[in-house]
């Protein structure tokens, strides 16, 4: 990220913008375009929630487009954007040729983050990191889902030509903390390393808005992946919301905080207005230490797995 610019403590995600493959309307059941989205960009930037997270995949640059769209003329908006191997086209310059389109899309000349979004071939796409930082199309980079011997493998590389990884970008929520047991957090710490905790929320499963009488959108892939274990999920959730109840919070927002208590940033995406402004108010929560312990072992005794089929294993 851009050194002048004062980064939150808080992104914002762009996964559920937009239509088309791996899209809003595909995974969230959502048909949202920039119209529908200005009011909620208009919210964060506001609020002071300058720090964008999207990727080329998100509608196969569906997210990408709105996102540069609405970003137009805003100088201290932070843009973060994915270079996701599985869909890049054949040859050397395959990086360069993503990064120039998300460059497009967003209208800008540079990136203030760029990521590896899955690890793929570390040893293949790391090194194309390197002439798109001398060039300055990107500032800062990061890997996404990748585990620690991925990490450090991509930072040997990179450090071997005078540059280091910034980020890393993983799936980390109440319900999955691989990322912690593998020891990438406590990396993170040692080596000044922010970690981006994405679907925090579970994808709205830990938002408190959803249960066995309430589910999920049917139709998206969400709904496929959380409804089934909704009732497995009703204790943590009725703790979550006495919790919030002491700090005046909904149920997501202790999912928020509770992940900001963790030292990472809390990676959220919003669609509404108030979903941008319960996010500014819940990393101004700080739960106490027990309070964290009770949430995390009510979450391993719901026996509940939610590893995406992207991801692999991270320990």
């Amino acid at each position: 990220m851009d050194q002048t610019k004062q980064a939150p403590r808080i992104a914002l995600g762009t996964w559920s913008w937009g239509v088309g493959t791996v899209g809003g309307d595909q995974v969230f059941g959502n048909h949202l375009g920039a119209e529908e989205l200005k009011p909620v960009f208009d919210t964060a930037m506001q609020a002071g929630l300058t720090l964008w997270d999207t990727a080329v995949v998100y509608g196969m640059g569906a997210s990408e487009t709105i996102l540069g769209k609405l970003a137009k003329g805003h100088d201290d908006v932070i843009l973060s954007t994915k270079f996701t191997p599985q869909i890049s086209e054949s040859g050397e310059d395959a990086m360069a040729v993503m990064c120039e389109g998300s460059l497009s899309r967003l209208g800008v000349e540079s990136l203030d983050l760029y990521w590896i979004h899955n690890p793929a071939d570390v040893e293949r796409w790391t090194p194309c990191l390197i002439p798109l930082l001398r060039s300055g199309k990107i500032k800062q980079v990061g890997v996404s889902n990748h585990n620690l011997d991925q990490i450090k493998r991509a930072e040997e590389i990179l450090a071997s030509e005078g540059y280091h990884l910034s980020a890393v970008q993983n799936h980390y929520s109440l319900l999955y903390r691989s990322s912690e047991k593998a020891g990438i957090l406590e990396y993170c710490r040692e080596k000044g390393l922010e970690f981006f905790a994405y679907m925090v929320l579970e994808q709205g499963a830990l938002s408190g808005r959803y249960d066995t009488g309430h589910p999920l959108p049917e139709g998206s892939q969400r709904a496929a992946t959380y409804n089934p274990v909704l009732a497995k999920l009703e204790k943590l959730i009725a703790a979550m919301r006495g919790i919030g109840r002491k700090y005046g919070a909904s149920v997501s927002q202790v999912a928020i905080a509770w992940a900001a208590c963790k030292g990472t940033i809390p990676l959220v995406g919003v669609t509404k207005p108030t979903h941008v402004s319960e996010a500014a108010s819940a990393v101004k929560i700080f739960m106490t230490q027990e309070e964290v312990a009770e949430l995390e072992r009510l979450a391993s005794d719901t026996g509940v797995d939610t590893k995406g089929s992207w991801e692999n294993p991270m320990e």
